[in-house]
C-alpha cells in the first residue's frame, strides 16, 4: 500500500464487483470534516496501463484534503478493486464511473481524471450531467480520435494472439523491468523522474490476481473509441491539461478536441517537458494548475 498519511481504504459494491477507494480518515485530516453531501468533493480517476491504480494521483490529492472531500478509487480490474475474469467494454467503465459517484456522493462533484478514463468521464458527464460540477482532465485520449484505429496497430495485433498475450503480460507488464521500461520509454518525458516507489506501486497492481484481463483489453484496443464523436455533447465546464511528450496521442489532437466545444472546454493548457501523466512526473505543477482551474470553472457554472 502506498497511501499518503491520513488516508485509508474503503469500498462500495458495483455491478461488476467490489470497488476500493481511498479517502481521508485520520490525522492530519481528521479535523477536516467535509460531509458527503457537500459539493466540495474531488474524485480522482486514474488512467489505464499496466499496473495503473489510484496511486497515480497520490502525490496530488493530499494537497486538497483541507478544503475538499477526497475520493480516489481503483477502477474495476485495477489496483485493489475486484478483477473479474471477463471481456471488458467501453460501457463497462462509463457505467461503473456513474455508479461509483452515485454510491459515494450526494451532490455534483469535480472529477479529475487521466488518459482513457478521462475520455470515459466525458461520456459519463454527457449521460449524467447532474453528477458533475466540473472536469479537469489530463490527456483525455480514447486512442481512436479522428479516424485513428489503435486496434489495428502492431502492438494491439500482437496482443490479440492467444497465449502470446499472457506471455507478454507476464514478461513485459507484471515485472519490474517491464514496468520501468514502459515508464521510461512511453509514459515519462524524463526517465530520471522515475523513482523506485513508482515502479513498485505499479508492480503490485499489475501482479494482482486476474489483473491481466483489464490491462490486455486496454492494450488490444477493446476500450478505444473516437472521442471526437462525443465531445460536442459535453456541457460540463472543463479544463484540459495535455503533456507535450504524450507518447500515444499528441497535444495537437487535444487542441482539435477542445476547439470542437469551446462552450464546455473553457481551458486548454499545453504543458511542456512532461509526458502522459504529469500528476506523477510533475505533481507540484499539476497541483498548482488544479488549484488555478477549479475556481475558474466554478465561476462559469
Amino acid at each position: 500500500m502506498f497511501l499518503p498519511p491520513g488516508f485509508g481504504e474503503k469500498y462500495v459494491m458495483t455491478a461488476l464487483g467490489r470497488m476500493v477507494y481511498y479517502t481521508a480518515v485520520g490525522k492530519p485530516w481528521s479535523d477536516t470534516d467535509i460531509e458527503q453531501s457537500s459539493d466540495k468533493t474531488l474524485v480522482f480517476l486514474h488512467a489505464f496501463g499496466g499496473g495503473s491504480s489510484a496511486y497515480e494521483w497520490s502525490k496530488v490529492y493530499p494537497a486538497f484534503a483541507c478544503d475538499y472531500r477526497i475520493i480516489a478509487p481503483d477502477l474495476i480490474g485495477w489496483g485493489r478493486s475486484d478483477h473479474p475474469a471477463r471481456t471488458y467494454h467501453v460501457d463497462d467503465y462509463i457505467k461503473t464511473i456513474i455508479e461509483f459517484i452515485e454510491k459515494t456522493c450526494n451532490g455534483p462533484v469535480s472529477a479529475i481524471a487521466s488518459g482513457l478514463t478521462a475520455a470515459f468521464t466525458i461520456r459519463a458527464a454527457i449521460l449524467r450531467p447532474d453528477l458533475f460540477k466540473s472536469l479537469i482532465l489530463t490527456t483525455p485520449a480514447a486512442l481512436g480520435e479522428f479516424g485513428q484505429d489503435y486496434s489495428k496497430s502492431l502492438s494491439a495485433q500482437i496482443v490479440n494472439i492467444p497465449i502470446v498475450d499472457r506471455l507478454l503480460y507476464m514478461t513485459g507488464v507484471s515485472s519490474s523491468f517491464g514496468i520501468r521500461s514502459f515508464l521510461e520509454q512511453r509514459q515519462f518525458a524524463r526517465p530520471e523522474r522515475i523513482y523506485p516507489e513508482i515502479v513498485e506501486a505499479y508492480l503490485q497492481s499489475a501482479q494482482q490476481f486476474n489483473a491481466e484481463y483489464a490491462a490486455l483489453a486496454f492494450v488490444r484496443g477493446d476500450l478505444s473509441f473516437d472521442l471526437s464523436q462525443y465531445i460536442t455533447q459535453l456541457t460540463i465546464p472543463t479544463a484540459i491539461i495535455w503533456g507535450q511528450n504524450s507518447e500515444f496521442t499528441g497535444p495537437e489532437v487535444g487542441h482539435r478536441l477542445a476547439e470542437m466545444n469551446p462552450q464546455a472546454v473553457r481551458i486548454f493548457y499545453h504543458l511542456d517537458d512532461v509526458g502522459f501523466t504529469p500528476q506523477l512526473e510533475l505533481p507540484g505543477v499539476t497541483i498548482g494548475l488544479i488549484h488555478k482551474f477549479l475556481p475558474l470553472l466554478d465561476q462559469s457554472v
